[in-house]
């Protein structure tokens, strides 16, 4: 027997949601829900309406508090920290209403998301006028190639106003924004919304081309578009008032009773 201890596995958990509640008065939003997101993944959330993705979503972003249970993002319990803390330790989103400012230019947009990563404290900019230029036109130059890899007429648009884009454009804008910081799990809140249904297969199309092209970005999304979500995902959670019902690659949940029942009820 060898005296050579086999070295540890690499955690292949990103996220880790354990026991996670919610409570808004009386209602129990998320009950006792654990969900794990293993790295380079692309994992569904589905269920009907009012079932608690969203809810979901907002808790380990940091914008609701848990009542009870613990989030863990890549070996750090975020539970409690502040969005801005989640955001810096690596976790970005979109959401399913745009939250574009539509006033500013499309890199504007883009550059609210690389905020983290940009030194733009008072002195600096002040003193440090040539390296502010500088990183200013790498910022451009990063966000052109990223913008074009959804759409090269939409990387020709970088100084436009986002109020001058389509609706298939902001939603590819509002991604670009979530990537552009580098994160290590983006959380996708409906991105067909709003969209046709060519329009919709073709911003997929692209998210499988980025997350390619960036090595396996691991990726949560919530998704009503169900051949989306048998096209994109690795395996799916199905979430019924607040609690998980089932989980497994998309074949097998959209088969199991309690998911038929869940989103078309008893018969």
């Amino acid at each position: 027997m060898s005296g050579h201890a086999a070295p540890p596995a690499k955690d292949t958990s990103l996220l880790m949601a354990s026991g996670l509640s919610v409570k808004f008065g009386g209602l129990l939003a998320l009950n006792a829900l654990d969900i794990e997101v293993k790295r380079g993944e692309i994992l569904g959330l589905i269920g009907p309406n009012g079932s608690g993705k969203t809810t979901f979503f907002n808790v380990i972003s940091g914008i609701y508090s848990a009542s009870s249970g613990n989030v863990v993002l890549d070996g750090q319990d975020t539970t409690t920290l502040r969005p801005q803390q989640i955001a810096a330790h690596g976790l970005a989103r979109t959401f399913q209403r745009s939250r574009l400012c539509l006033s500013l230019s499309v890199f504007d947009n883009l550059m609210l998301g690389a905020v983290r990563r940009l030194n733009s404290g008072l002195w600096y900019n002040l003193v440090r006028r040539g390296q502010l230029a500088a990183d200013i036109g790498s910022a451009a130059k990063e966000a052109r190639e990223l913008l074009a890899i959804f759409n090269p007429q939409l990387a020709d648009k970088l100084w436009q106003p986002a109020i001058s884009l389509g609706m298939i454009d902001r939603r590819r804008l509002e991604i670009c924004r979530a990537l552009i910081g580098r994160p290590k799990l983006v959380l996708l809140d409906e991105p067909s919304a709003g969209m046709t249904h060519d329009e919709t297969n073709q911003l997929m199309s692209e998210i499988l081309e980025v997350r390619r092209g960036l090595g396996g970005l691991t990726i949560v999304m919530v998704e009503h578009e169900m051949g989306l979500i048998e096209r994109a995902t690795d395996r799916c959670v199905v979430l019924n008032y607040g609690k998980k019902i089932c989980e497994g690659k998309y074949s097998q949940v959209a088969a199991d009773p309690q998911v038929r029942e869940a989103y078309l009820g008893k018969s």
